[in-house]
């Protein structure tokens, strides 16, 4: 395994101020030695003449691990001392870093071998510096935990002890990662490297930030489709503490000195709105996709065959249809983003999952020059897509430019849950047909998403599987907020179809573990059109879920069965539940996973088991509805999230593979919903089609949950 470097692309190879080695390498696979403000690149590290390695990371930290698991490849490939590795949390640099991004779980499918790069040319700059020195050849010197060896003469050097002299060789032209089987950190489990500073308290967070003149800010906002009509802003202006309050844009800004003090001076505003465009309400989402189902100039996403005559035809038809509610993403941290807008430039301080469009968009939004623009990373307490939008952050930076002073701009858990940005409310309808033998020969799903952009995946599975087979989708445009939520559409069409899918196996009387096998298998040997999905991958997961589960053998146990495919990875599932003193309890979700090489193995653990809690809870209990534009749910005691004695015992088994790492950030929640209700079937005889469950027609008057 080696990879060619660019030298067209070689800038400078030099020591630091006092010496050792910085090594950074640029988003086009060049890779130099050089000082850090000197050349553009993604990811690097340095290297002190006291032995010490530091690794910048580039990407936002959102709880996903990236901040320990990058440094983990560079320091594999350098074959580093971990203990002597110190981490810190580089800022947005477009020019040195490539793809500062945290979203579509694509951080590690794209930096893998940038980072590997990084470390592996490192470490043959220190065996030839080692190399030169003792005047031996290259190839005759090993390296570990930090040390260059060279074992026939027993002779060895510290990597701080080279790190100067290696700084001067130029750069290789080609050179090898490590085998998988050498690997010391990849694949094992590495505490995160903040947990100390989470657990002591330390600023590492947006909320944390403070600047000498800061000005702490809160904002009213109006209810979706409506407009300021008036406002009343002489009684807030004359609390405590207060500096300002300014209408901008359909808001209102309370800014003063301390949190409490903005907070009731906000309480004291007078605002009355009247409409702007449709207000909107829960009911009039139900029916507008109810409506769209039925819509007939709709052009598919994926046509094969002709599924209109077979569900005409065939002998058996199956038709289901799925209802999802809007979600908030209900982040620990809610939204906030610290700005001091200057005559010389602009500071920005935040939690931001895109902080590179965060930039662009304030930039564009104060009429700068971009390069004006700085921004700084913190780490965020929970994204889930929500942190990929730049509202707050604009908010931030626009009430700065106009009272000319730093300003930290707060939302409440009322405002988070309030302000829009919700996962898409959805509605699926699917129709199967069989022949008399039970064999699948029809396939048509269509889907209708509020503000979801696109709410299918027309090449998911059965797409080559089933020969007539379409799919259709429909957005409708609505004044709701909306955003990315963990697994885009993914996160509910996973749930709603792989219930379906059972249901088809429970009408053609086969197992739906078998059943789902044969249509992979005749995919794969009949392909009807592209597949563009690794059956071999799905196939796998699915064989190892059974056995670890041992699928059908368990007495007194209902086990309910998903797979899917998501962000590169391929992840089934089992649920098992139980009846227990009349209680319907879920006692374990087994899955299997694959995701290539696991970088950390509890980071990668906790992904898995941290979206399937995800998906579980919310497909249990959360849900936001709106009346006149105005959410019904607005803190957690109206937004129900799963609570602990509730959560069941996460089994995880991941594949032994040698693929670059795929997606692991939400490819473990979109079948977790699915496996569960599929469970319940066994356990109770009834299907569950609508979320949150809990309000389902087939939850009345079943006792689910712990039996103490």
């Amino acid at each position: 395994m080696s990879n060619k470097l660019n030298r067209r692309d070689f800038i400078k190879a030099s020591t630091m101020m006092g010496g050792g080695i910085l090594l950074s390498f640029r988003g086009n696979d060049s890779v130099a030695a050089t000082l850090p403000a000197e050349v553009s690149f993604n990811s690097y590290l340095s290297i002190s003449p006291d032995n010490f390695i530091t690794i910048f990371a580039p990407n936002p930290e959102v709880g996903q691990n990236i901040k320990t698991a990058f440094p983990m490849i560079v320091a594999e490939e350098l074959d580093a001392d971990w203990k002597n590795v110190k981490i810190v949390q580089a800022h947005l640099d477009t020019k040195k870093f490539n793809r500062q991004a945290t979203a579509g779980s694509g951080a590690m499918q794209h930096s893998w071998d940038r980072l590997r790069k990084a470390g592996a040319t490192a470490r043959w700059m220190l065996m030839e510096a080692a190399a030169k020195r003792w005047n031996v050849a290259h190839h005759t010197l090993t390296t570990d935990n930090g040390w260059v060896w060279h074992k026939e003469s027993g002779r060895k050097l510290n990597y701080g002890e080279l790190a100067t002299e290696a700084a001067a060789l130029p750069v290789p032209t080609e050179v090898k990662f490590k085998e998988k089987k050498d690997y010391k950190l990849v694949g094992k489990p590495i505490h995160n490297v903040d947990n100390a500073d989470i657990i002591t308290g330390k600023p590492i967070y947006g909320l944390d930030i403070y600047r000498e003149g800061m000005l702490l800010a809160m904002i009213e906002r109006p209810p979706f489709g409506t407009k300021i009509k008036s406002v009343e802003t002489a009684a807030a202006k004359a609390m405590p503490g207060v500096v300002e309050v300014i209408v901008f844009k359909n808001k209102v800004a309370v800014l003063g000195k301390s949190t409490w003090q903005v907070m009731n001076a906000r309480k004291a505003l007078k605002v009355t709105y009247e409409p702007e465009e449709a207000v909107e309400s829960t009911a009039d989402h139900d029916r507008i996709m109810k409506q769209l189902l039925e819509k007939s100039d709709v052009k598919p996403s994926r046509k094969e065959g002709d599924v209109e005559a077979v569900l005409k035809t065939a002998p058996q038809i199956i038709t289901r249809e799925y209802q999802a509610p809007f979600l908030s993403h209900a982040c620990m941290e809610p939204m906030n983003f610290f700005a001091h807008v200057k005559q010389d430039g602009v500071e920005l301080i935040g939690p931001a999952q895109l902080p590179e469009d965060t930039r662009k968009n304030v930039a564009k939004l104060l009429g700068v020059d971009i390069e004006k623009v700085t921004l700084e990373m913190t780490r965020m307490g929970g994204g889930f897509g929500r942190r990929q939008r730049s509202d707050y952050s604009m908010e931030a930076a626009e009430l700065s430019s106009l009272v000319k002073a730093p300003v930290k701009l707060m939302w409440t858990r009322e405002d988070d849950m309030r302000g829009g940005q919700y996962r898409p409310a959805m509605r699926y309808r699917f129709e199967a047909a069989l022949d008399a033998k039970g064999n699948w020969i029809g396939y048509r799903m269509r889907g209708v998403g509020v503000n979801s952009g696109n709410s299918t995946r027309p090449d998911h599975f059965p797409a080559g599987a089933v020969p007539n087979f379409q799919v259709d989708s429909i957005d409708h445009k609505s004044p709701v907020t909306t955003s990315p939520w963990r697994a885009p559409s993914e996160n509910f069409l996973g749930f709603a179809e792989q219930s379906f899918f059972d249901e088809i196996a429970t009408a053609a009387h086969r197992d739906p573990i078998e059943y789902r096998l044969e249509y992979l298998e005749k995919a794969q040997k009949e392909p009807v059109g592209a597949v563009k999905y690794d059956i071999e991958r799905m196939k796998g997961v699915i064989k190892l879920v059974a056995e670890k589960a041992n699928w059908g053998k368990k007495k007194n146990v209902y086990q309910g069965f998903s797979a899917y495919f998501s962000h590169g990875s391929y992840i089934a599932q089992v649920a098992e539940i139980e009846k227990v003193k009349g209680r319907i309890v879920l006692r374990k979700m087994i899955a299997a996973v694959d995701c290539g090489v696991v970088v950390n193995l509890s980071g990668a653990y906790q992904q898995v088991q941290g979206g399937i809690i995800d998906g579980l809870g919310h497909a249990l209990y959360g849900e936001v509805t709106l009346k006149d534009g105005i959410p019904n749910q607005q803190n957690f005691n109206t937004y129900r999230l799963i609570r602990i004695n509730e959560i069941p015992a996460v089994e995880v088994h991941f594949m032994d593979s040698a693929i670059n790492p795929t997606g692991l950030g939400e490819p473990a929640l979109p079948p977790a919903a699915a496996a569960f209700a599929n469970a319940f079937f066994k356990a109770t005889g009834k299907r569950l089609y609508n979320q949150p469950f809990m309000k389902e027609e087939a939850m009345k008057g079943v006792k689910f949950g712990q039996s103490s």
